[in-house]
């Protein structure tokens, strides 16, 4: 019963490879987050780190925002999507992923580029966590004062 289990679990953690040829490729940032996103016609597939959205993604939240270039674009059927994503937390590599995605659907299509760039999804978010100083508690914020 115990070897059943362990073989259950190398079936899990298996990652699924895809034949990517002849698609569109771009790269995406937010935060410390990095992804490498590939496009090709298909039938609207999304594959993150070589498992599907859903499972890589628990939370709903992410997994809207990043089905929303395709949403805006009428397109969530056409094209299959893999991304490969590394550093950063799952909302950073959320939003790098939006922007890789929504760059290689300029790729694929110029004329999507006026409806993506309308929604900002083809701009670069460049706010990163700002550093702590000395003689501060975080960033901004100061010990708490004492009179005596």
């Amino acid at each position: 019963m115990e070897t059943s289990v362990i073989e259950n679990k190398k079936n899990i953690t298996q990652k699924i490879k895809f034949d990517f040829k002849e698609s569109n490729y771009a790269t995406g940032r937010r935060k410390k987050s990095i992804a490498r996103v590939w496009i090709k016609k298909g039938s609207g597939k999304i594959h993150v780190n070589g498992k599907e959205m859903d499972k890589y993604f628990k939370r709903p939240v992410h997994q809207l925002i990043v089905r929303r270039p395709l949403q805006e674009t009428n397109v969530i059927n056409q094209f299959d999507v893999s991304c490969h994503v590394k550093g950063g937390g799952l909302s950073g590599q959320a939003g790098a992923i939006i922007h890789g995605l929504s760059r290689a659907l300029v790729k694929a299509d110029s004329n999507l580029k006026k409806i993506l760039k309308k929604n900002k999804f083809t701009t670069r978010d460049s706010r990163k966590v700002e550093r702590k100083k000395y003689g501060h508690r975080k960033a901004r914020r100061s010990f708490q004062f004492s009179k005596r």
